[in-house]
């Protein structure tokens, strides 16, 4: 057995105990998913001390069951390697958020995560589109679940069929593509598709079916208003998981699929991507302006970074598409740890609305220092992860486009604006005793449950070079395929 089929089947093998056990048990159900999904994590370290940097071909794969009657090719190159890493990593954090707040069907909850993190390792590992389709898609029945049961108010079912539509219905035209795209090639495996020339106008036709399924995931605008809602009704560990992985496979699909399959596609809507980018970062950075809920603050701030990520991608050189990878990675650290220091908040005063908060640099000193560097990581802070991230993007999009660099960099001043205002307003100023009249700090399992954020945070700002190395000739290899 590989270690791609193993880091798949883990949390599967660790589903199937919580199953057996009697619901009752909760104990034993949160340390088996807890500690199953840390030994999938430890593993997952393992495919970056075997991967070899020295290529940008697919590496530690194989065959779903033996070469001769094999259902599906995986492997993992520089760019799938780290969003497996981080997969891996967030789900024993989601787990360990829900650990007191959760005290309902904590069976189903902890099969829930455990089940969607095989999926999106096999989304991220899969080599043939039809089974990624298949993948993509089925990511979206745990998350369902995950939003319209553990959600935290009254319009959880309804956010939770919003997501589900909207996901769903995006995706069809894509199904389609592949339709057509196996009655030229005969094939879905996509190393064979690489080769497979396809005419300049039924690129473009297939573009727009990929990009009608992509986009919806980015999320970009005006495909967007799924996302804030979801956020909102969702669980913090919901929230974490969203922000953290399920937004990325979208951007993911753009740099797997549409760009190396599709490049005359590619370059002929790169003005569109450029547009939608652009609009979605302004657009959103003063939405977030005058937003009042605190996750809405975050969910509204991921919209504008992951269209950070989708103008690198669409720069279409090495230095955008490798800023737009590491961009990612990045916000699927500080968003997720944004997301948890909300979910803190929660728990203790079962408010998210910022009016009612106020001077916790006071009151909650422990929590203030995590949830200000968090804050200035948001918004690109030089010395942390996504400074390197947007700044490569922005290089990359200036050697393109000089307008749409000057109009993305807008987002960056925006986005120090809402970022010092929400500072301002939760750490700072009086703190409003009359509306919450007890306060307690972080306790152990929260500041533990932030430290490794914050230090993977400084870590990629500070030395970013391990990680820009490993995807380096991977990008490089898709950009050759693009042309």
């Amino acid at each position: 057995m590989s270690l791609i089929s193993l880091l798949f089947f883990l949390p599967l093998v660790g589903s199937l105990l919580c199953a057996l056990l009697p619901g009752w048990n909760h104990r034993w159900i949160r340390n088996i998913a807890l500690y199953t999904s840390l030994a999938t994590f430890l593993f997952s370290l393992f495919l970056w001390v075997l991967f070899d940097n020295s290529t940008g071909r697919f590496q530690l794969g194989g065959y779903g069951i033996d070469e001769k009657s094999s259902i599906f090719v995986y492997g993992v190159d520089g760019i799938s390697l780290f969003f497996i890493i981080l997969t891996t990593f967030l789900i024993p954090v989601c787990l360990l958020a829900g650990w007191t707040s959760i005290g309902v069907l904590v069976k189903e909850y902890s099969i829930a995560f455990l089940i969607l993190e095989s999926l999106l390792i096999a989304a991220f590992s899969v080599l043939d589109l039809l089974l990624f389709y298949i993948f993509f898609e089925s990511v979206l029945l745990p998350m369902f679940l995950i939003i319209g049961v553990w959600g935290s108010r009254e319009r959880k079912v309804r956010a939770a069929y919003q997501f589900f539509l909207y996901t769903l219905i995006g995706s069809l035209l894509m199904l389609l593509g592949i339709l057509l795209i196996y009655c030229q090639a005969g094939t879905t495996d996509l190393q064979l598709l690489y080769t497979t020339p396809f005419s300049e106008t039924r690129q473009l036709y297939l573009w727009l079916a990929f990009f009608a399924s992509f986009a919806v995931k980015v999320p970009m605008v005006p495909v967007h208003i799924w996302l804030p809602e979801a956020h909102v009704e969702a669980p913090t560990a919901g929230s974490v998981i969203l922000a953290g992985i399920l937004l990325k496979l979208g951007a993911y699909g753009f740099l797997r699929f549409s760009l190396p399959l599709f490049p005359i596609g590619s370059l002929f809507f790169t003005p569109l991507i450029h547009t939608l980018s652009v609009v979605a970062i302004i657009y959103t950075s003063l939405t977030t302006l005058r937003q009042v809920d605190l996750k809405k603050i975050i969910a509204y701030s991921s919209v504008a970074h992951m269209n950070f990520v989708t103008l690198g991608l669409f720069s279409l050189n090495p230095q955008g598409v490798e800023g737009a990878v590491l961009l990612m990675v990045a916000h699927g650290l500080v968003s997720p740890a944004l997301f948890l220091c909300v979910g803190f908040l929660y728990d203790r005063h079962k408010t998210r609305l910022l009016h009612y908060y106020g001077g916790c640099s006071r009151t909650m000193p422990l929590f203030s220092i995590p949830f200000l560097f968090l804050t200035m990581a948001n918004i690109s802070l030089p010395g942390t992860s996504n400074f390197v991230g947007e700044f490569l993007v922005l290089t990359g999009a200036f050697q393109n486009n000089t307008l749409v660099a000057t109009l993305g960099a807008l987002g960056m001043v925006l986005g120090a604006a809402y970022a010092l205002w929400l500072c301002n307003r939760l750490l700072y100023g009086l703190s409003k005793s009359y509306y919450l009249s007890s306060y307690s700090d972080l306790s152990r399992r929260e500041t533990l449950l932030l430290l490794p954020f914050v230090i993977t945070i400084l870590l990629m700002g500070v030395i970013p070079a391990p990680l820009l190395n490993t995807m380096h000739g991977s990008v490089v290899s898709i950009l050759l395929l693009t042309g």
